[in-house]
């Protein structure tokens, strides 16, 4: 029920879009930073999405010392662990791929790793789990597009 009502606020917010308008300084610097910021926006908008499609999130920016990249989110949806990647692009970008072209080979095997190392930590190599992909697409002044892929792909796709 709190997840419901938190992701009604959230929605409601994100209404007009969780990007911005535009970088204000035009350099590569602010660009960057604008792209972070709408990340950040993207990864609270995910949380709260799958919140309220009943996932029991256990963790998020996952780490590892020694170890490339992170696992956005990790949480249960029914019996099955999934780490869940969030992509979070400004829609109609010139040059800019779908979100789920983001999650490309080397992606995948670096979240394949560090989910090993999750589940290794844990005690639960046992663990049923997948891999999922959350992409929401966004521009300022429009609401977001999201589309979530439930078992996106394998731990040994290349």
């Amino acid at each position: 029920m709190l997840a419901r009502v938190i992701f009604a606020i959230v929605d409601f917010a994100a209404r007009r879009g969780l990007a911005e308008a535009g970088p204000e300084g035009g350099g590569k610097s602010s660009f960057k930073q604008q792209a972070r910021r709408t990340g950040v926006r993207g990864e609270t908008y995910a949380y709260w999405y799958l919140r309220r499609r009943g996932y029991v999130l256990v963790a998020r920016n996952f780490t590892f010392p020694g170890m490339k990249g992170e696992i956005d989110m990790v949480g249960y949806d029914g019996p099955v662990l999934a780490f869940v990647e969030v992509k979070t692009r400004s829609a109609g970008a010139p040059g800019v791929p779908a979100a789920e072209e983001a999650v490309n080979s080397e992606k995948r095997r670096h979240l394949s790793r560090m989910a090993t190392q999750f589940l290794r930590t844990r005690r639960m190599e046992s663990a049923s789990y997948r891999f999922d992909v959350l992409a929401i697409e966004t521009s300022a002044g429009a609401h977001p597009v999201v589309r979530l892929h439930k078992g996106a792909f394998r731990p040994d796709s290349k």
